[in-house]
């Protein structure tokens, strides 16, 4: 037997998921965030690498590594560890 759920249900979940990319949304834009993008750009630079080669070290293309650079794409906290290691940083320079 097939359960339908009501209206109310449905209506409950998509402000749900709103409410949830509105707080995703902000989490790019804070003042955490942009240091980290300041510091991931600043020790790419200071590893005299572009976003080429970081690109073809990760696996991804140029786009991806220009996105997480200008804030556009959030980083989590492996992919941070493998820049780190790249650009043979301490996690705890893209820290404040």
């Amino acid at each position: 037997m097939v359960s339908i759920k009501p209206y109310d249900s449905l209506e409950y979940n998509t402000m749900e998921y709103y409410y949830t990319s509105i707080n995703m949304v902000k989490t790019i834009y804070s003042k955490d965030h942009k240091y980290i993008v300041e510091q991931l750009k600043r020790a790419r630079q200071e590893a005299d690498l572009d976003q080429i080669d970081v690109a073809k070290l990760l696996g991804k293309t140029q786009s991806h590594v220009s996105k997480v650079e200008s804030g556009q794409r959030r980083i989590d906290v492996v992919a941070l560890k493998e820049l780190a290691r790249i650009y043979r940083k301490p996690m705890d320079y893209f820290l404040k």
